[in-house]
């Protein structure tokens, strides 16, 4: 521990961390902006076509539906979805600070179970049973998250310094 401000002396491998963090929150602050783009100038089938296009949901044989209240609906699930997604990337981005400057233990148990929750529900609901399309952007999320609860722990402070 740092004597002089009693902050805990954060190592690099934490910092390292902290920016996967906040990479993570970013891509998913761009997925929340995206979807309420979509929403706007796009409908339904412009949010939708953020989720599909995997090998099983392909754009060119997806049906859209045609009827208004099942359209309104979608849209408004997706719209959610994706707002959803944005507030995860403003959690990766606090998580991403409260490492940085505290070395905190607990926004890194924030990171890996909360964060955690999001990535590997998306990664198994959406990514491998083919549903959305399998490319840089879709892949990058969890494995931006796996590398950052796997290299954090490195240079946080330990447990035995902390008032915790």
């Amino acid at each position: 521990m740092n004597t002089i401000n009693q902050r805990p002396v954060v190592g690099m491998a934490a910092k390292i961390g902290a920016i996967l963090f906040a990479l993570w929150g970013i891509l998913h602050l761009w997925v929340g902006l995206e979807g309420v783009h979509q929403y706007f100038t796009a409908g339904a089938h412009g949010l939708w076509n953020l989720l599909i296009g995997g090998i099983n949901a392909p754009r060119e044989t997806f049906q859209h539906s045609t009827d208004v209240v099942t359209t309104h609906a979608q849209a408004q699930l997706i719209l959610n979805f994706c707002i959803d997604v944005g507030g995860y990337g403003v959690l990766g981005l606090v998580v991403a600070w409260e490492i940085w400057r505290k070395g905190s233990w607990l926004a890194y148990l924030i990171g890996l179970l909360v964060i955690g929750i999001a990535d590997l529900a998306f990664l198994f609901a959406m990514v491998t049973p083919g549903i959305i399309e399998l490319n840089f952007g879709t892949i990058s999320g969890p494995a931006i998250w796996f590398l950052a609860i796997a290299i954090t722990p490195f240079g946080m402070p330990r447990l035995a310094n902390r008032n915790v």
